[in-house]
């Protein structure tokens, strides 16, 4: 009999792939002037930022599905503020990028997003420098400059776009680690969308002010509202099924999942959208990235466990310090009772009140004497 539970984690998975997928492409042929002709990615953005947010609110303020952080105005501004910059920032810069290069190399050029965040991770000190993560970091760059150099279709505006809005997302990544952990907040992606969307949607708005909408009262711009609804609604449900994903699986099968998606994807593209062209050179450059990014994965996943087992070590030995403590203290307890009466219980109870350590070394003091007397 199928376990259950195995089902429906790779249901998610699948899930997570065709939605994640699905934005991607759909977000392509929206902007793409060959096909909807809707050539506006900050308007786009703003309408997907607006449409979260709105429906972040009423899951929590309305529906009460998930509670609100504790969230104060020196969070907000110091934290919650800049994130949402660099997420916007992000996600205008991709959406830009679509109107110049191809999915599959849009697809080849997100191989550096582990060079990225390392690199920022170095820069703001969350991460140092090691040798066997920089020479990943350097197969993964070789690889994306020969895929890029065998790319028939290369657009250096289109290529500058997508590399930058890369960096923002992984210095918002670094960030994030930075700044919400230490302050000990935990956003789940409602939560993270009901602080962040509304942030990210006033920040995208200056930008749209200079940029867009001159070009959007002088061109004749078409607006289906089922379009932009279905669109909209997409891009949340793949934050969700994100959540789900991450909740079942491991670090290891999500990573897998997105190598997985990657290269579906950039089969999906050359057959949905018939000018993306594969060269040889670009197949060759991006699996020797994608061979970096894999060997990057495990060593990230290796320190990982890593970690968790050293502090499963510290717990063990706090456990058996416990034992130790309590077992002494129930020698001493015995011998007071025998020797003393009752006054072994009130020195008790006044060291339960004191800290971890004075109490311990207390015990087995006294159980050191009374072996002693004995």
């Amino acid at each position: 009999m199928i376990n259950r539970q195995f089902v429906l984690t790779y249901l998610y998975l699948f899930i997570y792939i065709l939605l994640s997928s699905g934005v991607i492409l759909y977000n392509k042929w929206v902007l793409s002037p060959k096909y909807f002709n809707f050539p506006l990615p900050i308007t786009l953005t703003m309408i997907h930022m607006g449409f979260s947010g709105a429906v972040a609110f009423f899951l929590v303020r309305v529906f009460k599905v998930v509670s609100p952080v504790k969230m104060t105005f020196e969070i907000y501004a110091t934290c919650v503020i800049p994130i949402s910059a660099f997420f916007a920032s992000s996600l205008w810069f991709g959406n830009t990028a679509y109107l110049h290069i191809s999915v599959a190399f849009i697809q080849m050029l997100k191989a550096l997003m582990p060079v990225a965040t390392f690199l920022m991770a170095v820069v703001c000190g969350t991460d140092k420098l090691r040798c066997d993560v920089f020479l990943n970091m350097l197969l993964v760059s070789v690889g994306v400059v020969i895929s890029s150099y065998g790319e028939i279709h290369f657009n250096v505006v289109g290529t500058v776009y997508q590399v930058t809005g890369i960096f923002a997302e992984a210095l918002r990544l670094v960030l994030t680690q930075v700044l919400l952990q230490k302050k000990g907040l935990t956003l789940n992606p409602i939560t993270s969308l009901y602080y962040i969307a509304p942030c990210s949607f006033v920040f995208l708005f200056v930008p749209w002010y200079l940029l867009e909408k001159p070009d959007m009262q002088v061109t004749q711009i078409q607006f289906n509202f089922w379009i932009f609804f279905s669109n909209a609604l997409c891009a949340l449900a793949l934050n969700f099924s994100i959540f789900l994903v991450i909740g079942r699986t491991g670090a290891v099968t999500i990573r897998v999942a997105g190598v997985l998606k990657d290269w579906i994807l950039i089969a999906l593209s050359t057959v949905i959208f018939p000018e993306s062209t594969i060269t040889g050179l670009n197949i060759i450059g991006y699996a020797i990235a994608l061979c970096g990014v894999l060997m990057y994965n495990y060593i990230k996943v290796k320190d990982v466990r890593a970690s968790q087992l050293s502090s499963e070590s510290i717990t063990d030995r706090i456990a058996k310090d416990w034992k130790l403590e309590k077992k002494s203290t129930d020698i001493f307890t015995s011998n007071s009772n025998d020797g003393n009466g009752g006054n072994g219980s009130s020195d008790i109870n006044v060291d339960e009140e004191a800290p971890l350590l004075p109490s311990r070394l207390s015990h087995i003091g006294r159980m050191q004497v009374g072996n002693h007397n004995q």
